[in-house]
This record gives C-alpha cells, sequence and structure tokens, in this order.
C-alpha cells in the first residue's frame, strides 16, 4: 500500500508575532514550506502580488505552469484575462492583493505531449495545509474586500463548499471560521473558466460577467 502523503499543514512555517504582520516576511517563510506534498514537485512557492496595504485581495486556486516557472501569481493566461477584467471594472491591478489559496503548482506531467505539464486541481487537503499562509496575508494586508475567484477560492475564503453559481455577484458576509472575518466576500468565477470560452459564443457575457463582479467588489470596498 502506497504510504499516504505527509501533509502536516502550514502552521509550523508561518512566523509568529511581529513579523506575522509583515507580508514580505511571511512570503520568504514560506520558501521553507513543507505544508503539503505539493512543494516537492513544484519549482517553487508562488506567494502574492499587488498591495500589501490593498483594500481589495483577490485569491485565486493555485500557481499555473507559468506561475510556477516565474514566481509571481496571474501572469499566466488567466492572469492576463484577471488584468483586462480589472481595468475594464476601473481597477489598476497594482492596486489590488494577488494571492492564491494554495501556493504551490498541482499538476500531471503528460510525456506524450512534450513532458507538458497540466494543471490538476488542488484537493480539499491541500487547501486546508495552506490555509493558515491565507489566514496570515489577509491579516497582514486587512483587505476591505475579498474575492474568491472560483469554488476552491471560494471554499477556503468562506471556510466551507461553496458553488460559484448561487454566490456569484453578492457581497457576503463570512462566517466567524472564515479566513479573514473582517472582510466582505464576493465570489466570481476564475478567469481560467473564461479560456475555454475564447473564440466561442459566450465569452463577452462570461467576460462581462467577470466586469460586473469585480465592479461590485470595488463598491463594496469604497463604502466599507
Amino acid at each position: 500500500m502506497p504510504r499516504s502523503p505527509d501533509r502536516p499543514g502550514a502552521w509550523r512555517w508561518v512566523p509568529d508575532g511581529a513579523e506575522r504582520s509583515d507580508v514580505a516576511t511571511l512570503a520568504q517563510a514560506a520558501h521553507a514550506c513543507r505544508g503539503c506534498e505539493l512543494w516537492h514537485d513544484a519549482t517553487q512557492v508562488v506567494f502574492s502580488a499587488g498591495a500589501p496595504d490593498a483594500d481589495l485581495a483577490l485569491v485565486g486556486e493555485q500557481p499555473g505552469d507559468r506561475e510556477d516557472r516565474e514566481g509571481e501569481p496571474f501572469v499566466g493566461p488567466a492572469g492576463r484575462v484577471l488584468a483586462d477584467a480589472l481595468d475594464a471594472a476601473g481597477l489598476e491591478a497594482g492596486s489590488v492583493y494577488l494571492t492564491n489559496a494554495v501556493k504551490h503548482f498541482r499538476h500531471v506531467e503528460r510525456p506524450e505531449r512534450g513532458k507538458r505539464r497540466l494543471h490538476k486541481t488542488p484537493d480539499v487537503a491541500h487547501v486546508r495545509a495552506c490555509l493558515p499562509w491565507l489566514e496570515a496575508e489577509l491579516a497582514a494586508v486587512r483587505p476591505r474586500v475579498v474575492v474568491a475567484l472560483g469554488s476552491t477560492a471560494a471554499r477556503a475564503v468562506l471556510g466551507a463548499p461553496a458553488r460559484v453559481g448561487e454566490l456569484r455577484g453578492r457581497v457576503l458576509d463570512p462566517p466567524d471560521d472564515g479566513a479573514f472575518p473582517g472582510a466582505a466576500v464576493v465570489v466570481t468565477t476564475h478567469p481560467s473558466a473564461l479560456l475555454r470560452l475564447r473564440d466561442r459564443s459566450g465569452w463577452d457575457d462570461a467576460f462581462a460577467a467577470l466586469v460586473a463582479d469585480l465592479g461590485t467588489a470595488a463598491r463594496a470596498a469604497r463604502s466599507a
């Protein structure tokens, strides 16, 4: 029988005390994290980008292939969609905080495709193992609104399973056991979902819906 993955959780590597309140210190400490087995096959940890005191924080699922190679979140194709959506919503990319629920790239290699690394959705156990990082960074940033991009991010932020279609576009008060109870939450689709609609009918409507959700989050942040 294969040995079960080692997932002690990230809390062992998250700094304590005053150091915990600084995003740069958290990001540096995350390089040593062995909270789950995903670190072993990833190129590096991918922590966050953007303003460390932003009113609006965006949480995705996990890094993709390009993010894993470059060490920054949302620099691949989905990141370009998100940048366009932020711009259309009247938001500057540098004014928001960008991070992921899981900090290492989970993937499978396909030798028949030239060793291409294909995205594999993180398990709930990976989300739980990485949650101490998300809790610490949102506590440091103290955003007024957190945008959960997709169901994995929504689960991490809200602390419970979440369906995007049922929750998207509404300003939600997170439960007490959410990642950061002080912030309202807006759930929307992950921009990677839009990539599957490229050159197909439905793209315009899906993009407009993402822009509308980001606009809702921005207005909520301004009025908080």
